[in-house]
């Protein structure tokens, strides 16, 4: 299947020489890889022809028969297949029996008050574990997994257990697989799995009580990528699969597909390896090494020529805009980043402004300065002139600087107050509906004119509410109707909210929900008053215009025969039952999917997924890119348990409770959270039966997921009772349904190190530095101390606690003043002093930083500032005013599993 991230133009090239009908594939940076590109796609031109895909069809007329449909001889999956996921028993899992349903009763008050909770206080348990034998006993025998399953399975009694966390963050656990296919499997950072091992049945799932699905990042961006152009893409001719590691060759003729079994012949060309130059090997072929792959695509793989990269950029500039300050910083960073823009000779820009009026800009070449036209009929909006407004970024490039220049003093004096958002949206359409490309959006205040305009809907004294949070859900359907007709014209749209009062993020957040694109929100933006936004906005701004893009593309995911796909999260419109369609992809979107197990699994030893991503690189070649990931199969509990991907799961329920919260209610979601823990807790407590143990026990594997699910609860989008703007609510669950795991654990439940003492003992050599690696530490003020430093990472941004009585060298060595006094009070960023100390601390956030695509902004923050609420707040195991404490919230669980 075709499955929906924005994508970057391929993150390498193929650098060897054409030698046979293939080119071999290289394996290439993706960081620098501009020039090769070029060489590449001259390759790439000559022999992509045609491609044998097995296809009957000549000319495909959708997209669904160019990427190849699913099954032809099995049902279609539910038709459940909106963004919204099906409401979920008392626990979140859509169309499970009813005996499922029947978890443990929950208590009817959405934010439980203090008194639900008996008193706390660690009481000792006396029975003691069981051991090993029994252990295995209970579970119904381990299937001769060594140690490592033996350590996943050891029951931890969490009301006893005070240190739970890793000393480092927690990697991807490894499915339970011989070496060989651990080696070319799937990277954990592009494809996750909740179960590292997938139960055999449905029964066998449900009895789990674990999520099963997907977690997708399919366009990031790659250090290596082997891209392949051939003459031939080898595909079932059954079900559509690419060719990949995890398919068997009978003989060297034969391939047995690996989803859906059936037995393919070995196209000639296929014998052909142009890495060794070698004949009759087609099992060493690349395709079949590398679980990730890029291929060429040929005409066959197109609906029309590919497009141009072409860029629109929408922009507010009404007396709030311009009190803000944003435009003066968008024309600079454009401006220095023209030559970084994807694309090749072919690129066409454009810039529209607006207010109660709707400015258009001629920049056709040949014009001695840019002509300003202005279309004040806001309720029949037409376009001037077509072609002199959308123009050849090469051609027209003298006037494209000359505007960017005068744009920030044009509208300096503007007394407009009105934004006519909707009829600018309108006219970006029809501007970009002949090529289709990308529409950036630059917003600062409720629409107020027009089509789509807004009313505010936020009532303030409800910020705090424990009761329910309304408006999580758009005012109007013509943002989203707007989006899914960009989305047919493989236009999307991107949003850039830079606002200081309330702006309906639920309603515009729509136009780049349904057409694939990204939202950025700036709260309290001003250049003058908030220097940290600003700097975040120019950073993230310099990622976004030279990040890849890929265009007109569409993802499907396809799985092994007997599981099927029923939700799908993230930002894209589903064309048909399992297509996305993706107008933009980019390097830094994720996507979840939720799936169930419809026949049984019993007479396979391996269950496969592979994701294929067919786009337009912004050279304007037709690229696809494969990802295959394979894990065993299990017929026990105690291994579907082993292979537990906690905090996979946690992403995954974080996206169910999102779109429970908006089709239902906040209390609803919340609800089947906790929900959640007490069915895992039950259900292990139960199948493991001679483990009486009272507490609250759970697989040491699973020990972090009360942890992490109450940090979610505790987090902006989920929160009660904690005052939340209405516009930061919805912005936090946007976030939740797009950003790739790593990004979105840290965002939940932050990652807390002591640096005023690291050491160089166990530090990593990375080119010549040496980096510090601190241990984690629980997020509750009692980890913390007043004569330390703590850094709280919590992916956007870092906030480094400076305690009273800290050494002065410290603060004299890498804050570069003279003592605790001294250190100022907006304090963002941490000075390149040369001293070890400074060393240390720079090289382990830059080593942090590296690992993000979006520069994350530092706060330095003291002990007795205002600002120290935004760090206490992320000390998620802490009572709050509004919040139970952890040790309440596990006995909270464990009142309701008795």
């Amino acid at each position: 299947m075709q499955y929906g991230y924005v994508a970057n133009s391929g993150a390498s090239s193929a650098s060897a020489t054409t030698s046979g009908p293939a080119a071999a594939p290289s394996s290439s940076s993706s960081e620098d890889d501009d020039d090769e590109e070029e060489d590449e796609d001259e390759e790439a031109g000559g022999d992509t022809s045609s491609s044998s895909t097995g296809s009957a069809s000549p000319v495909p007329n959708s997209y669904d028969s160019l990427e190849g449909g699913s099954y032809p001889d099995s049902l279609p999956p539910s038709n459940n297949m909106t963004n919204q996921a099906p409401p979920y028993g008392s626990y979140g899992y859509p169309s499970m029996q009813p005996a499922y349903r029947q978890g443990a009763p929950s208590h009817t008050d959405a934010s439980p008050s203090h008194d639900l909770y008996g008193q706390s206080g660690y009481q000792q348990y006396s029975q003691p574990f069981p051991n090993l034998s029994q252990l295995s006993a209970a579970l119904g025998g381990l299937s001769g997994v060594p140690e490592l399953e033996v350590e996943a399975l050891r029951p931890v009694n969490l009301l006893q257990e005070r240190n739970l966390l890793p000393p480092r963050p927690l990697e991807a656990p490894e499915p339970n697989l011989s070496s060989d296919l651990k080696k070319v499997n799937c990277s954990p950072q592009t494809f996750r799995c909740t179960l590292t091992s997938i139960p055999q049945t449905q029964a066998l799932l449900n009895k789990a009580r674990l999520p099963l699905g997907l977690l997708l990042h399919p366009f990031r961006d790659l250090q290596q990528l082997p891209v392949i152009t051939s003459n031939t893409i080898v595909r079932c001719r059954s079900c559509r699969t690419y060719i990949n590691p995890f398919v068997t060759f009978l003989d060297q003729r034969r391939w047995k597909c690996n989803l859906c079994y059936r037995v393919n012949d070995v196209p000639d060309e296929f014998m052909y390896n142009p890495v060794t130059r070698s004949y009759g090997e087609p099992h060493k072929r690349p395709e079949v090494q590398n679980s990730t792959v890029e291929f060429i695509a040929s005409s066959d793989y197109m609906l029309r020529p590919p497009q141009p990269a072409a860029y629109l950029f929408v922009l507010d500039v009404s007396h709030n805009a311009v009190e803000g300050g944003y435009l003066k910083y968008f024309c600079e960073s454009l401006l220095d980043n023209l030559d970084k823009l994807p694309g090749d000779t072919r690129t066409r820009v454009g810039f529209l402004t607006f207010d109660s009026t709707i400015h258009f800009y001629n920049l056709q070449e040949g014009l001695s300065q840019p002509q300003m036209l202005v279309v004040s009929d806001i309720d029949d909006v037409f376009i001037p002139s077509h072609d002199s407004l959308m123009v050849n970024l090469k051609e027209s490039r003298e006037l494209v600087q000359d505007l960017l220049n005068s744009l920030p003093a044009m509208f300096n004096q503007s007394r407009e107050t009105h934004s006519a958002l909707g009829p600018a949206l309108q006219a970006a359409f029809k501007l970009m509906s002949p090529t289709g490309g990308r529409v950036t959006v630059f917003q600062t205040q409720l629409p107020t004119l027009g089509a789509g305009l807004l009313q505010s809907r936020e009532d303030p004294s409800q910020r705090s509410s424990t009761k329910g949070v309304q408006h999580l859900g758009p005012a109007t359907d013509f943002y989203k109707k707007f989006a899914l007709d960009c989305s047919g014209q493989q236009i999307g749209v991107d949003l850039f909210l830079l606002s200081s009062q309330y702006t309906d993020l639920a309603s515009l957040a729509c136009i780049s929900k349904y057409s694939a694109g990204s939202i950025f929100y700036y709260p309290s933006f001003h250049y003058i008053h908030n220097p940290a936004q600003l700097e975040k906005f120019q950073k993230d701004l310099e990622r976004y215009l030279t990040r890849k893009i890929g265009f007109e593309a569409v993802m499907r995911i396809r799985c092994t025969k007997g599981l099927s796909i029923h939700t799908f999260h993230g930002n894209f419109f589903v064309r048909s039952t399992d297509l996305l369609s993706l107008a933009n992809v980019n390097p830094d979107s994720a996507f979840a999917v939720q799936m169930s197990i419809e026949d049984s699994l019993a007479d396979s030893s391996l269950a496969c997924f592979q994701a294929a991503l067919l786009y337009t690189s912004s050279k304007g070649k037709r690229r696809i890119r494969v990802h295959t990931l394979c894990l065993p199969v299990v017929n026990q509990l105690s291994d579907v348990y082993a292979g537990a991907d906690v905090q996979a799961i946690t992403c995954l329920l974080a996206n169910m409770a999102i779109d429970r919260s908006i089709t239902s209610s906040l209390s609803d979601a919340r609800h089947a959270l906790v929900n959640a823990v007490v069915d895992l807790a039950s259900a292990y407590k139960s199948n493991v039966s001679n483990l009486q143990q009272s507490g609250l026990v759970v697989p040491a594997v699973m020990r972090l997921f009360p942890l992490y699910i109450l940090a979610l609860l505790k987090q902006k989008a989920l929160r009660t009772g904690t005052s939340t703007r209405l516009d930061e609510r919805v912005f936090a669950m946007c976030e939740f349904k797009t950003q790739p795991l790593q990004q979105l654990m840290r965002m939940v439940h932050p990652d807390l190190y002591r640096v005023d003492n690291m050491s160089d003992q166990g530090a990593l050599h990375l080119n010549d530095t040496l980096v510090p690696q601190p241990h984690l530490l629980h997020l509750s003020a009692e980890r913390l101390s007043r004569d330390g430093a703590f850094l709280m990472d919590c992916g956007n941004v870092f906030y480094l606690w400076i305690g009273k009585c800290c050494s002065e060298m410290f603060i004299r060595d890498v804050l570069g003043v003279a003592n605790y006094a001294s250190i100022p009070p907006n304090m963002s960023h941490i000075p390149e002093l040369e001293t070890v100390l400074s060393e240390r601390v720079r090289a382990f956030l830059d080593w942090l930083q590296d690992n993000r695509a979006f520069s994350s902004t530092i706060h330095i923050i003291k002990d007795d500032a205002s600002a120290k609420a935004n760090f206490f707040q992320h000390l998620v195991e802490d009572q709050s005013d509004s919040a139970s404490s952890y040790h309440e919230f596990l006995q909270n669980i464990q009142q309701q599993m008795s």
